[in-house]
Order: C-alpha cells, then sequence, then structure tokens
C-alpha cells in the first residue's frame, strides 16, 4: 500500500489484474469482460456494486480500447451511486490507467501497446465506465504515460487535474487571458485533489497564487507553487487575502460547498469578479457576494457533446475540447519536468474493493 497523504479530498485508486492479460487479440477472444456493475433492488432498497460479466465497450472511429491497469475513485462516483444518478446497470468510474490494446480505424495520436492515462464519464452509458477490466478513451482526451511516474499515479491525474485546466481557461468559467502571467488567483481549497493541480497549473502559467487549506497541508500547498496560504477556517482569512491580494477577480472553489463558496467570494474586490465552483447549483452559490459572478466547471464538456447532469444541460464545446486536447498534450512534458506532481494516493486491491473505498470516503 502506498503512503495516503491526508487532504480534504483524495484519491483512492483500486488496482485491478484482467484475465484477459495475456491475450494478443483482443477482437477475437474478448465476449466479456468483469465489472462492477449498480444494482438496485426490485423492493426499491439503496443500490449495491456487484461484479458481474458484460460485454466489453465498442469503439468509435477516434476511441481506444484499454486494458485496465488502476482507477481512481472520485467524490463524483461516490455521489453518482449513493444519489443512483445513473439507474440499474451502470459502471462508474472516470479516471484510468492502462494499455492499450486496440484502435478505433481513425486512431492516428496514439498506437497498440502505448500505456496511457484517460477520462471517461462512467456510468453516462449503461456498461461502460472505469470500473472494469476494459474501458475506452477518445485518442485525444487521454495522455501517454512517462516512466518518471507509476501507474497508479496517473490514475490520479485526468479528472482533477482538467478540471482546474478548464476552471481557469474556458470561457464559461474563469475565462482568465493566459497573456497576463501578473494575474492573481485564489484557489479556495487548496490541498483538495482539484485544488493541488490548479496551484501547480497556475504556476506553471506564472501566476501569483493565493490559497486555503488546513494549516497541516500549508508546507504541501506551498510546495505547488502558492505565494500565500491561510487556514480556510481563520475568522480572519478574508481579510487576510486582501491584504495580498487586494482587487482580486478570480476565485475558483475546489470545494463547493456553500460555505466556501460564500466565503470565498468575500475576497472579491467590491467592483466585481468570477467565482468558478466544482458545484454551482443554487443551494451551494446562494449567499455569495453581490459583485460575484458564478460560473461553473464541468469536466465532461471537454467531450464535445451536449451534456446532461441532473437537471442541468450544457451545450457541445468545441473550445472546451480544444482545451482538453492542448492540455493533455502538454501533461506528459510537465509531468517529466516535475511541474505537475500527480496525488498521493491510497492503494486497495481490485474490483472488490471498491465498496471499501466508497464507505471510506463517506467516513471522512
Amino acid at each position: 500500500m502506498t503512503g495516503l497523504f491526508k487532504v480534504e479530498l483524495y484519491f483512492t485508486t483500486f488496482e485491478i489484474l484482467s484475465k484477459f492479460a495475456n491475450c494478443s487479440n483482443v477482437r477475437m477472444t474478448l465476449s466479456t469482460m468483469k465489472a462492477m456493475v449498480t444494482e438496485v433492488p426490485a423492493n426499491g432498497s439503496k443500490p449495491e456494486l456487484i461484479k458481474k460479466d458484460i460485454s466489453p465497450p465498442m469503439l468509435e472511429p477516434y476511441e481506444v480500447l484499454v486494458k485496465v491497469a488502476t482507477v481512481a475513485q472520485n467524490p463524483t462516483d461516490v455521489s453518482a451511486f449513493d444519489l443512483n444518478l445513473f439507474g440499474n446497470g451502470a459502471v462508474l468510474g472516470c479516471d484510468f490507467a492502462g494499455k492499450i490494446e486496440r484502435l478505433g480505424k481513425d486512431v492516428t495520436k496514439v498506437a497498440e501497446g502505448d500505456t496511457i492515462a484517460g477520462l471517461i464519464w462512467g456510468g453516462e452509458i449503461k456498461g461502460l465506465g472505469a470500473y472494469s477490466e476494459y474501458t475506452k478513451a477518445h485518442e485525444s482526451i487521454c495522455f501517454k504515460v512517462p516512466k518518471s511516474i507509476s501507474l497508479t499515479e496517473a490514475a490520479t491525474i485526468p479528472l482533477a487535474s482538467l478540471t482546474a485546466w478548464l476552471a481557469f481557461f474556458s470561457k464559461d468559467s474563469l475565462n482568465i487571458d493566459r497573456n497576463k502571467p501578473d494575474t492573481t488567483v485564489l484557489v479556495w481549497g487548496g490541498s483538495s485533489s482539484v485544488g493541488q493541480y490548479a496551484i501547480q497549473i497556475a504556476t506553471i502559467l506564472g501566476f501569483k497564487t493565493v490559497a486555503t487549506c488546513s494549516p497541516h497541508s500549508f508546507d504541501l500547498v506551498k510546495s505547488f507553487g502558492a505565494t500565500h496560504v491561510f487556514d480556510y477556517n481563520d475568522p480572519n482569512v478574508v481579510k487576510s487575502i486582501k491584504e495580498v491580494a487586494p482587487g482580486l477577480k478570480y476565485v475558483f472553489d475546489t470545494i463547493g460547498k456553500q460555505t466556501s463558496s460564500s466565503k470565498a467570494s468575500e475576497a472579491i474586490d467590491e467592483n466585481g469578479g468570477t467565482l468558478c465552483t466544482v458545484r454551482p447549483d443554487k443551494s451551494f452559490t446562494e449567499n455569495v457576494t453581490e459583485q460575484t459572478k458564478v460560473t461553473p466547471v464541468l469536466v465532461w464538456t471537454t467531450f464535445n457533446r451536449v451534456i446532461q447532469y441532473k437537471k442541468a444541460s450544457f451545450p457541445a464545446s468545441e473550445d472546451d475540447h480544444k482545451l482538453g486536447v492542448e492540455f493533455n498534450e502538454k501533461l506528459p512534458g510537465w509531468i517529466d519536468e516535475g511541474r505537475i506532481k500527480p496525488n498521493k494516493p491510497k492503494v486497495l486491491g481490485g474490483l472488490d474493493s471498491i465498496p471499501q473505498g466508497f464507505q471510506e470516503h463517506r467516513d471522512e
């Protein structure tokens, strides 16, 4: 088991051993695969995760079939399961790393045998997710895993890091001008999974980064490049932020709670600014300051198709897709250079451990 660094949100990863590990021709030999499937009892009681044999995914022209080695657990996986968001037959799991076994007919950016980390919206399509022996990825929304990190570390990167990237640069989120390196950003929840990547990305772009977290994470957050770090529970936290970041216009709330969004918005300049939050629901943002414009970030917009999430609809975004492609092209180099460091994961064994990981998240 790897070391667990306790932060506000953290990754649990699961190492998956495929019974098809030695298959050389997946098209001919792979008829079923193991997956953790959501089953809703007929009596309407709570859903369960059951390991079952299901059909492997079919590939679109620009997709690749991946033999999964490691998957990551995200808070969105747990909430989707607990809320039964996708219903009976859903396979959850969004982040994964593994080896490409087969290519769609129009794939050109990767090759069979490449080791990649990728992103999929587990549960959106019945039977398709990362909590399975095989999954699929779009060739442009994945990256080749550098030898400088392990597959376990790689699996913690896609969703959280791309969320941070879109939060900063999507025209529907903070829409920060990358040509202004003197920009100041406040990352509320700097030691969260998303927050850690947000600070590292901001540092790469030359932004001045102010962050909040628990005192025990101060050194960690500073090591990623934050210039000032404050305790979000300090009664004077807003005053302290304003002293080091007067005229603040950009805030990224990586926690997405009512208290986090409202408190973070108080640091925004009285002439106005934008707060991007991972949870833009009205119940979480109704108490932000009057001068604050609230914007969402939803990583699935990078797939450039209409997204239905709960009661909200997000149109297809070519701009977000281009941002996602650009980011995945840059990631391997940044990782090799040590400019992007993966989250520290806790490792559990195999698909059967996923319910345990979910419960550990609930118990935090």
